[in-house]
């Protein structure tokens, strides 16, 4: 794990190359799969959630629409539980397209056996019903790169992708909850 240190004149330190180091390079690091811990250098506390929530804030700042202005209306309103049900959903509407698409070809499939679809009209139902449907059923005379061009075209998140917005709820959960924590704590009395 890598530990940065936090400066009280905000500035960041990269214990493990003893070089400064900028937000940005903190998320380069993050992007390359590595662990990083941000603590602040007088007392040591963990300031990991609060400078990868400025991260997103400066990523959002640059790439206006980071995430979506519904996302992050939901994500002040709700706190970190938020997190854990987009995440479900995401995975939730992935598995079903993906029953959707097993079901399709299964009723095409019993069509054909029955025999009221002659074998020709089922492949071509099916190419329809893709090409209608905007998703990849799964044609198993394209290349594995040809899929990939195939669903990158059509805007279909990788598993790559996927895993990086995991990590970034993850992120953002912790974020969210160490700024709940801080203003419960600033808030209680002396």
């Amino acid at each position: 794990m890598i530990i940065i240190k936090r400066y009280p004149n905000r500035k960041l330190y990269d214990t493990s190359v003893k070089r400064y180091i900028t937000l940005e390079g903190i998320a380069d690091l993050i992007r390359e799969g590595q662990e990083v811990q941000v603590q602040d250098h007088l007392t040591g506390e963990d300031l990991t959630a609060v400078t990868l929530t400025q991260i997103i804030f400066e990523q959002e700042k640059k790439n206006s629409g980071f995430l979506p202005r519904s996302v992050l209306t939901g994500l002040v309103k709700a706190g970190g539980d938020t997190l854990t049900n987009l995440r479900r959903s995401l995975v939730s509407s992935l598995e079903m397209l993906h029953q959707v698409d097993e079901e399709i070809e299964q009723r095409v499939s019993h069509l054909v056996k029955q025999g009221e679809l002659a074998e020709e009209e089922g492949r071509r139902l099916l190419e329809k019903l893709v090409a209608q449907s905007g998703r990849f059923l799964g044609k198993p005379a394209l290349s594995e790169e040809e899929i990939e061009q195939y669903l990158a075209a059509r805007g279909v998140p990788t598993r790559e992708d996927l895993r990086t917005l995991s990590e970034q709820l993850d992120t953002l959960a912790s974020a969210l909850e160490a700024l709940r924590r801080d203003q419960s704590n600033s808030n209680a009395p002396s």
